[in-house]
């Protein structure tokens, strides 16, 4: 019996996502094909330059905008940022510094500093012996 190994293949969405590209600006040949794991591993070893210049200028996706920015993704919706966004419009953002964005980052701070918390408090947990069962 011999075994069959079909390549695997994804979606260009989902391959813009691995790379943390958005899609909408990536080539059009990447957005009209599919995209096998060994291409994708290809493009993260030795990324073309559209691939460098994406993740350097943008547009970002908004998981990148909000990692760049220090809130959760629900937090740029509240603060109304639908889109993706550039570096250039990220920075203006970080500088001008609008209320929402103090607040939000304020409380992915607080979220940060919870998780941390529970963290530590599980591990406590997993250090006490636990009693003997009757």
């Amino acid at each position: 019996m011999t075994s069959h190994q079909t390549t695997q293949t994804m979606k260009p969405a989902t391959a813009a996502k691995k790379l943390g590209v958005y899609l909408e600006a990536t080539p059009a040949e990447f957005q009209e094909g599919v995209v096998s794991r060994t291409e994708l591993n290809a493009l993260q070893a030795d990324p073309p330059e559209w691939l460098l210049e994406l993740r350097r200028n943008g547009p970002h996706p908004r998981p990148v905008v909000a990692a760049k920015l220090g809130v959760s993704i629900s937090g740029l919706a509240r603060g109304g940022v639908t889109e993706a966004l550039t570096t250039e419009q990220i920075e203006a953002l970080k500088g001008d510094s609008p209320e929402w964005l103090r607040q939000e980052r304020a409380t992915q701070a607080e979220v940060r500093k919870e998780a941390v918390r529970i963290k530590e408090k599980n591990a406590e947990r997993r250090e006490q012996p636990r009693p003997p069962r009757s």
